[in-house]
């Protein structure tokens, strides 16, 4: 492993590690009342999960290093991080109900509705998301960025964002969709959470327009990446790599990169999008390298 590389892992690993307790401090405590819902949204947060989007969040702001470095632009740095991983959290908790994907394996651990009940874990998920929002109305810097930051997560979760893309996705359960569809659901199901990510970053950081642009232009491509590598770890990992269960979309005769363009096409298309978001990195110079390396993580990754 190269120096750049042992870099950029020990970076990722403190991120992730600082994000670990960021969350820790900003959740409720199991002593208080209600405890068992407490102890649900505790369990669904913490011990897991790669971190990509607060890392996204981190890497962002990073790239923006005249205004990124004051001590009030970190600590919204954090709220913003925490804040994605709740939404994230959520997201995943409602995502393995019966009513949705019904699974019962997530980061390697029973799911939330598994360890705990469908209720409490419903209830954990709706707790989690206002509490994200709140994170973000804390945050110590210009109100007009607070404004733009919570408006950028809400667009994120919502119908034109994850929970639509979700519905397009139980709706397309057994039909064959065109390339175009395909991408538009992937792009608001799992991109808008991860394109978000790396807009929080800037919008926190005071970030020029022209920053803003070449920051959207590499989040759609990597948002895009992801899914399509995710859809290919789907068929090529094992359940005990991936943390969750293996070959669920093909099960559940899911529309995917893999199922409409073949794996070998699939993997030449993460490759093509990883291209294009460090392409879009280019104007940015070295401030934008952790985000390059992101880029490499997210479509090299194996699980």
């Amino acid at each position: 492993m190269t120096q750049q590389h042992l870099a950029f892992a020990d970076w990722l690993q403190g991120r992730a590690q600082h994000i670990e307790t960021v969350l820790d401090d900003c959740l409720p405590s199991v002593d208080t009342q209600p405890a068992r819902l407490h102890a649900a949204m505790r369990y669904a947060v913490l011990g897991g999960g790669k971190r990509v989007r607060a890392a996204l969040v981190y890497a962002a702001g990073q790239a923006c290093p005249v205004n990124g470095s004051t001590v009030a632009v970190q600590a919204s740095m954090d709220r913003a991080a925490a804040a994605v991983e709740l939404i994230h959290a959520y997201s995943l908790i409602h995502d393995d109900l019966p009513c949705m994907d019904d699974d019962v394996l997530r980061r390697g651990r029973p799911t939330t509705h598994v360890q705990f009940d469908e209720a409490t874990a419903m209830l954990a998920g709706d707790a989690l998301q206002p509490l994200a929002f709140e994170l973000l109305a804390e945050m110590p810097i210009a109100p007009a960025l607070v404004v733009q930051a919570t408006r950028a997560l809400a667009q994120a979760a919502g119908s034109l964002g994850m929970a639509g893309g979700q519905a397009i996705d139980l709706d397309s359960v057994g039909r064959s969709l065109s390339r175009d569809e395909l991408q538009t659901m992937h792009t608001m199901k799992t991109g808008a959470m991860l394109a978000c990510s790396v807009a929080l970053g800037g919008i926190v950081a005071g970030a020029s327009s022209a920053t803003r642009e070449a920051l959207d232009d590499y989040a759609h491509a990597i948002g895009l990446a992801f899914q399509v590598v995710d859809d290919i770890l789907d068929v090529t990992a094992d359940t005990a790599s991936l943390g969750k269960t293996a070959g669920k979309d093909a099960a559940g005769n899911k529309p995917t990169y893999v199922s409409l363009l073949g794996l070998d096409n699939a993997r030449a298309l993460a490759e093509e999008l990883r291209a294009a978001a460090h392409a879009a990195l280019v104007p940015l110079g070295d401030s934008a390298s952790m985000l390059g390396r992101l880029a490499d993580y997210i479509v090299l990754r194996d699980r």
